[in-house]
């Protein structure tokens, strides 16, 4: 066996920003510590601090008053903050700059008047977020199809946004069909779409000629973990969406493979890890490792955790 270690992978700067947030959370305020959603979607991550005592909501009532909330990653809808703000809660935003780019565009389009159509997955965590900061505004289309079956006004000031994890295939095409819909639609001044998801999908559609099947490590919920596999299955080749080796069935691989290894932005290296050296053990398999794209991002932490450092 052939493995070929796709390089960008794994951890982004957003999700590296998260999980040290919680980390320093932890470190000054101890347990209980609430954190609203999964900081990350990832669910080894997850598990790994819910032994740690943070607990994971979903709705700010299961949050007692006047106890240290963290935002995950994705964002929240400014209907949160407010019920925070209500609970006397101590709040730590975590999330993601990029995510936060895409909120403020939605806040701007709609003081402008603008109708606002957010393309991304209906129930994401991201998109409840952005769809809260102006919920009048926004329509949400997640294929062709729905753009077909959009219901606006002629002279409508219409304006696009991206969920920042789509594929970015599939973006273009839907953004596409707006614009021969709507040709005045307008869009962000800067792509949505987050560099390590492009970054990422680079890599894969780059190396996956070479491979026999590809490996995504990742959770099922993560959605820029779950277009990587789409893209390596759109290409004829066998892709598994897997948290870790174990999940593969046994007798998947012969061991005359060449295997594509990847992991989504909120995947932890560890796992890509025990992922090849369990591939050596039982294969025997080779190591080579792929630079498609260099990245030099980092975050600082939030603000209230710079506050108390």
């Amino acid at each position: 066996m052939k493995i070929i270690l796709a390089n960008p992978r794994g951890f982004c700067a957003g999700v590296n920003m998260a999980i040290e947030s919680l980390e320093r959370a932890l470190e000054l305020f101890g347990t209980p510590l609430y954190v609203f959603h999964e900081i990350v979607h990832n669910r080894p991550v997850v598990e790994r601090f819910r032994k740690r005592g943070v607990v994971f909501v979903d709705g700010m009532d299961e949050i007692p008053e006047g106890a240290t909330v963290l935002y995950s990653a994705h964002g929240v809808a400014p209907a949160i903050r407010a019920a925070a703000a209500e609970r006397r809660l101590q709040a730590i935003d975590a999330t993601c700059p990029l995510v936060t780019k895409v909120h403020l565009e939605a806040v701007r389009f709609a003081r402008e008047g603008y109708t606002i159509i957010l393309i991304g997955h209906e129930g994401h965590d991201e998109v409840l977020g952005t769809t809260g900061e102006a919920p009048e505004h926004i329509r949400l289309v997640q294929d062709e199809g729905e753009v077909e079956r959009l219901d606006v006004a002629a002279d409508a000031r219409l304006a696009y946004l991206t969920q920042t994890t789509l594929s970015v295939d599939d973006a273009e095409v839907i953004i596409a069909a707006l614009k021969r819909r709507f040709p005045q639609i307008v869009g962000p001044s800067r792509d949505d779409i987050c560099y390590a998801t492009q970054n990422r999908q680079e890599a894969v559609k780059e190396l996956v000629p070479e491979a026999d099947a590809v490996i995504v490590l990742g959770s099922q919920n993560s959605s820029n973990s779950m277009r990587l596999a789409e893209l390596a299955r759109a290409s004829g080749k066998p892709a598994y969406l897997v948290d870790g080796i174990d999940e593969i069935p046994e007798g998947t691989f012969t061991g005359s493979e060449t295997v594509l290894i990847t992991a989504g932005a909120s995947a932890p290296e560890e796992v890509v890890d025990e992922c090849v050296r369990r591939l050596q053990e039982q294969y025997g398999a080779t190591v080579e490792t792929r630079v498609v794209r260099e990245e030099h991002v980092s975050f600082p932490l939030p603000r209230e955790l710079r506050v108390l450092s």
